[in-house]
């Protein structure tokens, strides 16, 4: 069974239109899989804010997903969570390294998110990975291994970042080496747990919040649900689709999704299954 969760609370946003982006892709996964989303948090403007101001704003939210996220896992559920920010894993990522202490966090982003208060700009979407590993209190809990944590597509990282990454060994698959091959040598027998933000691939796909050139194509995003088995995939995490306001435009983004991530949707037990399809150029 696969359960929806989506965040609909502002958590750092700075563009506005990633609450809709959410809104649409949920919808979307909805009609074609007959699910059922539970909605969390009521939506906010978006803002330029420092990570002081906008992780408090966040905290209904953050909880939010937080405790349904733990339901779902608690139900068996294989759980996909549409969030407007990578911010959202705040709450999450800690649950997943309680729940599934030895699980293997495919963390696909063009980022490192592995700054702290002490690095980087501010930005709360820059300091994810790295409160959930603990190293920096977001008071919203961590526990996950940085040694459990594999950076994929990632290529824009901070000096500062780089050297925590490397500090901690987290261990980097950048996108020129992306393939079927390096995410089973990644994940193993693990159980395993997929964040996307689709900054991570190459402009032109998906629009998101912080694109930068030289990422993953979408055939190699499909590869990656692909190579991962069906039986030790837990959760999904889908987040930063910054949604165009021409709707033809926001629906064929919406179609290349659909087609990447259909793996996820598939080999799972109950009416979850639906078509994957093709993967359409935007």
């Amino acid at each position: 069974m696969i359960e929806l969760i989506v965040s609909q609370g502002r958590v750092a946003d700075r563009a506005p239109r990633m609450i809709e982006g959410a809104a649409r892709l949920a919808r979307a996964l909805e009609k074609r899989y007959g699910l059922t989303g539970r909605y969390i948090g009521k939506p906010a403007p978006s803002a330029v804010d420092d990570w002081t101001v906008s992780l408090p704003q966040a905290a209904e939210t953050l909880n939010g997903l937080r405790d349904a996220v733990a339901e779902s896992i608690g139900n068996g559920s294989r759980t996909v969570m549409v969030s407007n920010t990578c911010s959202a894993s705040l709450g999450t990522l800690p649950v997943v390294a309680r729940e599934h202490p030895d699980a293997v966090v495919l963390y696909i982003d063009g980022h490192g998110d592995f700054n702290t208060p002490r690095t980087g700009t501010g930005y709360l979407g820059g300091m994810v990975l790295s409160g959930a590993c603990g190293l920096w209190d977001s008071g919203h809990g961590a526990g996950l291994r940085p040694a459990q944590a594999v950076l994929v597509g990632s290529r824009d990282i901070d000096e500062g970042e780089a050297e925590l990454i490397a500090a901690h060994g987290v261990r980097v698959i950048p996108p020129a080496g992306t393939t079927a091959e390096s995410i089973r040598a990644a994940v193993g027998d693990a159980p395993v747990w997929v964040h996307i933000d689709w900054d991570v691939m190459e402009p032109g796909h998906v629009p998101a919040d912080y694109s930068v050139p030289g990422g993953l194509l979408p055939e190699q995003i499909r590869a990656v649900f692909e190579a991962i088995p069906p039986e030790q995939l837990r959760g999904v995490e889908l987040a930063e689709f910054n949604a165009p306001v021409d709707d033809e435009l926001s629906d064929r983004a919406v179609e290349t999704i659909l087609a990447m991530v259909a793996p996820a949707f598939e080999n799972v037990p109950g009416p979850a299954a639906g078509p994957g399809g093709a993967v359409p150029a935007l």
